[in-house]
């Protein structure tokens, strides 16, 4: 049989939410499959892939195929080498709380059982959980860690000075992400599609004219701008002409009442609003779980 072992350097947040006193020890009849002998008095269990349930506090919403493709093809020559990490549900189901990377490209490689940590956890932890593993994770865009980061804020009741502590890093650069949600939702995206780098963003943050912002946003698309040359055209705004467009897009209150909402519900809120005022509220989701998740928010 093949032996797991724990990975090490998840960080102190993490570490502690994921501490061996919360794992479940579990016995045969409550996994469908043959337990597996971890070291140091943790349970792992090796657990049908079709009792799992998608974690529906996942911060993270799109997944590389090329990549999950790239891993599922590691998986079929060597199995998945780190369990991923669930908690038990009623009916014999259990609910991912992190490594939903991997359970995909474990579903993708055909297998049929995956090990799992199986630990207890409350939906205020789940979220947490969820939250830490993904922002410690290297491939997270910074919108992904910014909105992360303010869900912890507002869903997982720690205050700012506390988060960097949670998180693995220094205030500072907690401060710095969350800015980043303040750029209207133009500049959001191109940070999300990697068209501007960090570096660029911090730099837009600082500049109060909406115009002059998107107008800076452009250039840097546009003709390639280093970080160093943004930076020096924030220092020299008033020497730059910027005129005053034409465009149908949303306004910058509508985007900005859209960033707020898709921050509030954790999910990509879009407003859209007639002629004559009139319009709707779209809030997409991703389950049933994540409808139920999005209910309690709106106090239904």
């Amino acid at each position: 049989m093949t032996s797991f072992h724990r990975k090490t350097g998840l960080g102190k947040g993490l570490s502690a939410l994921l501490d061996d006193s919360d794992v479940v020890q579990s016995t045969k009849s409550e996994i469908p499959a043959q337990e597996i002998k971890a070291p140091a008095g943790q349970s792992i269990g090796e657990i049908e892939i079709s009792a799992i349930e998608i974690n529906p506090y996942q911060p993270r919403t799109e997944f590389d195929q090329v990549a999950l493709n790239e891993l599922a093809d590691s998986i079929k020559v060597h199995g998945l080498i780190q369990p991923i990490t669930v908690r038990k549900m009623d009916g014999g189901k259990f609910q991912l709380i992190s490594g939903e990377r991997r359970f995909r490209a474990s579903q993708l490689a055909g297998l049929t059982q995956i090990p799992a940590y199986i630990r207890t956890a409350d939906n205020q932890q789940m979220l947490e959980m969820a939250l830490i593993e993904n922002i410690q994770r290297e491939d997270l865009n910074a919108i992904e860690v910014a909105y992360s980061f303010q869900r912890m804020l507002d869903e997982c009741d720690i205050k700012q000075e506390q988060l960097g502590e949670r998180v693995g890093k220094n205030r500072t650069t907690v401060s710095n992400y969350l800015r980043l949600l303040k750029l209207p939702a133009s500049i959001q995206t191109s940070i999300r599609d990697q068209k501007i780098s960090m570096g660029h963003a911090r730099a837009l943050v600082n500049v109060d004219d909406l115009e002059k912002q998107l107008f800076i946003h452009q250039e840097i698309i546009d003709k390639g701008l280093s970080v160093r040359k943004v930076e020096e055209l924030v220092r020299n705004l008033h020497e730059i002409p910027v005129k005053k467009t034409q465009s149908k897009t949303p306004s910058f209150e509508v985007k900005k009442l859209q960033d707020d909402l898709s921050s509030k519900f954790a999910s990509k809120v879009r407003l859209k609003i007639g002629q004559q005022g009139k319009g709707a509220i779209e809030i997409p989701f991703r389950s049933e779980d994540d409808l139920n998740r999005i209910l309690e928010l709106l106090d239904w």
